[in-house]
């Protein structure tokens, strides 16, 4: 089962298209260490998925 799911992500913002470029931008600064964790203990190791369960736990924000 993925966490979290696609269906609770897409309550927290308006397209898919955002969804992707929103988590694939804050990976990359997971990755690069330019960005701070948000999440005490994040249930994934890997950024992606990270980056992921901070938009679930409503943590970023984008303008349109």
């Amino acid at each position: 089962m993925i966490y979290p799911s696609i269906d609770n992500l897409l309550t927290k913002v308006n397209s898919t298209y955002t969804l992707v470029s929103l988590s694939a931008k804050r990976a990359r600064q997971l990755q690069d260490n330019s960005g701070h964790l948000m999440l005490e203990h994040p249930r994934s190791v890997k950024a992606v998925g990270q980056a992921l369960e901070e938009v679930n736990a409503g943590l970023l924000y984008y303008k349109n």
